[in-house]
């Protein structure tokens, strides 16, 4: 005989508070969500059809007559859920009732005895599952669904050239790879020294916020692997559609390899700026350079040494003190290098000479930009420097909304890349909400992470009557007026159905 259960939970839960009316706690409050704003990133979804593009590079071998929930459907809980943090398959086990989610998905709410509204785990892992050996999904048993890798790729290249109004003049692609740590038997991971971890070393392509690739890699591979491939692709998509653009490649050291470099010379309009690891043909090129620079900062010292010993004891500490009120000096020179054997011509080199009380600190970067066209410290500053924007890229997925870090758990290489790629479009939601609806507000400059935990997970009631469905979210809500701001940007938005 089946024993019955019964649910003992108290009915309410009170709170003594020294003078103070009683607090009483209790779980008949409705249907309330936690996650309101989605109606933000369904909204903007549905205008540009972003996860609806993703869902046609997919095929579905699934019998018609037996499916709850289409592609397209599987795979906007998965990338809402990637967008409120709900980043484990695990989470959808619990969101299945969730109402804030099925009006995201346009699913009915309210109906009496509803059966659960959205997919469970086991349902969003046949989405993800690919197996080692990948039969013909028409033919096989239990993998009924399928993706193209191709067009996956070529989308991430689409959306970003649909966000354009008009051609631009100039775009800048930046090029880097960061960790993916895992802890598990996942094909192709090792153990990376630099790392110091067991992981994946995806390669990235962005454009300033917007992502072009993302590609997994293994982490015992060159830096540079598979770079030059990815640049031919997405550069030969770009051209496509925009014929005179003028593009910048840049990245560093690990990037200015000859093949690299070469291509990109051969190519009209495209000009390249990667960092180059120092070497003793490269410091005795700076030997002039350093001494100028040396020159100045000690003259720039003596000078305030002098003032202080008017106005102090002189000192031994004069110096060092003095030595804290004047910055390094920093020269900057080009220079025409050829290695003597892995580069196949000569190129301009530009170094950094940084001279201060430690010494003399030196970089160098190489390029394909003519010196009369952009000269050495406009080159370094302005046009090198400002890829280290990139890293932040890298911690609003990993540290922020958590898309990639640990959750490339799946067993095979296949199943990651395309974890990883639902984890990049994730990003492209977020980044789109914040571009083309908060340009004007607080958060215009705000990462993603922050955008979420103001914007989006706002406490709501949920009220369903015959005439509406009303979201009624907390009045005390600090943010209000962005969100006002980010729904009038998104009526202004053209569908682009």
């Amino acid at each position: 005989m089946t024993p019955v259960f019964t649910d003992r939970t108290p009915k309410q839960f009170k709170f003594s508070v020294e003078k103070s009316r009683p607090i009483v706690v209790n779980f008949q409050g409705g249907t309330v969500t936690s996650d309101a704003g989605l109606s933000l990133i369904a909204e903007i979804d549905r205008k540009l059809q972003i996860t609806s593009q993703l869902a046609q590079c997919f095929q579905d071998y699934r019998q018609p007559n037996r499916i709850d929930h289409s592609i397209e459907s599987l795979i906007k809980q998965r990338i809402y859920g990637l967008v409120m943090g709900y980043e484990d398959l695990n989470d959808h086990e619990e969101l299945r009732d969730d109402p804030m989610f099925a009006l995201a998905l346009g699913k009915k709410i309210g109906v009496e005895q509803q059966s659960a509204i959205l997919a469970g785990k086991s349902t969003l892992n046949r989405l993800e599952h690919c197996p080692e050996d990948v039969e013909p999904g028409a033919d096989s048993r239990y993998h009924k669904i399928g993706h193209s890798p191709e067009q996956i790729e070529s989308l991430f290249v689409k959306i970003f050239l649909e966000s354009y109004a008009k051609e631009p003049r100039q775009i800048i692609l930046d090029l880097d790879v960061t960790d993916d740590l895992v802890h598990g038997n996942q094909e192709q991971v090792f153990f990376n020294t630099y790392y110091g971890g067991y992981c994946y070393a995806p390669l990235y392509i962005f454009c300033g916020k917007q992502i072009l690739a993302a590609k997994l890699r293994p982490s015992n591979v060159d830096p540079a692997f598979g770079a030059l491939e990815e640049l031919q692709r997405v550069i030969k998509q770009i051209r496509q559609q925009w014929k005179n653009v003028e593009i910048l490649v840049r990245g560093d050291s690990a990037y200015s390899r000859d093949e690299i470099m070469t291509w990109c010379e051969s190519q009209p309009g495209l000009d390249y700026v990667f960092g180059l690891a120092q070497n003793s043909r490269l410091i005795g090129m700076t030997t002039t350079t350093q001494s100028k620079a040396s020159l100045e900062f000690e003259q720039k010292l003596s000078t305030v040494v002098s003032f202080l010993e008017t106005v102090f004891k002189p000192d031994e500490q004069l110096s060092s003190l003095a030595s804290d009120l004047i910055d390094n000096s920093i020269w900057y020179k080009s220079l025409d290098y050829q290695t003597r054997e892995s580069w196949s011509r000569s190129r301009r080199v530009v170094c950094k000479v940084e001279y201060g009380t430690k010494g003399a600190k030196i970089r160098f970067v190489v390029t394909s930009l003519a010196t009369n066209k952009v000269p050495p410290s406009q080159l370094y500053k302005q046009k090198y420097c400002q890829r280290g924007e990139m890293e932040n890229r890298f911690k609003e997925q990993q540290l922020e909304l958590e898309l990639v870090s640990d959750r490339t758990s799946t067993h095979t290489f296949a199943g990651n890349q395309l974890r990883l790629w639902f984890s990049s479009v994730a990003y492209v939601l977020m980044n789109a909400l914040r571009q083309k609806c908060l340009a004007k507000t607080e958060l215009q400059n705000a990462t993603v992470g922050t955008i979420r935990t103001k914007l989006l997970k706002l406490g709501a009631l949920i009220t369903v009557s015959a005439r509406r469905i009303l979201i009624a979210v907390t009045s005390s809500c600090p943010y209000k007026h962005i969100f006002a701001a980010a729904h009038r940007c998104l009526k202004m938005l053209p569908n682009t159905a």
